[in-house]
């Protein structure tokens, strides 16, 4: 007999609730992982203690977007770009189900996460075919105040602080002020310290 880890007994017990399982190579029913839509906590806990749905950003230039919670699932996407916001919906032991700007979704390893907030700026506004549109970023959080630079839309900014109408960004080397409504990365009127 095949000794298991307590991970495939864990899954096999759970597949074996769900009533889900797969032919193997020797046509017997072999138990399938666990489905990732039902792993992890109801929105609003984690097993981390941090609250869900929350944003983070990705460590690292090249980050695996998976299927499921684990190395074993396909990849379905890989991030090419250090410090792109994601926003975490759920969590399964040492994976994060994320979604990005576009609605994309799928499960990232935790280690190739930040809690550094980072925003993209206006990407709804970028289109195929389209002029990029040029967003000011302000001396201060006021619409009348002096522009400090003129970035695309799709630029990441570091948030340093936001009170939930402006934010205190930085991108590159100019620091400055956008309102919280152009960035994707932060919740609408969530203050950040």
């Amino acid at each position: 007999m095949r000794l298991r880890s307590r991970k495939a007994v864990w899954l096999a017990m759970l597949s074996a609730l769900l009533g889900v399982g797969e032919a193997s190579a020797g046509g017997a029913e072999t138990p399938a992982p666990a489905d990732p839509a039902a792993a992890g906590p109801a929105a609003g806990s984690s097993g981390s203690g941090l609250p869900l749905p929350r944003f983070v950003s990705l460590k690292a230039d090249r980050v695996n977007l998976r299927s499921g919670p684990g190395t074993e699932y396909p990849t379905s996407w890989v991030y090419r770009q250090a410090g792109l916001p994601m926003e975490v919906l759920k969590e399964f032991e040492g994976w994060r189900q994320v979604r990005d700007s576009e609605g994309a979704t799928g499960w990232v390893s935790q280690s190739l996460l930040s809690g550094r907030r980072t925003a993209l700026i206006t990407p709804w506004d970028k289109k195929p075919d389209q002029p990029v549109p040029q967003i000011p970023v302000r001396n201060s959080d006021s619409e009348r105040s002096r522009a400090v630079a003129i970035v695309e839309a799709g630029v990441v900014a570091n948030i340093h602080t936001c009170d939930g109408l402006w934010c205190s960004v930085t991108i590159d080397r100019f620091r400055g002020y956008l309102p919280q409504k152009q960035l994707w990365g932060v919740y609408p009127n969530e203050i950040v310290k």
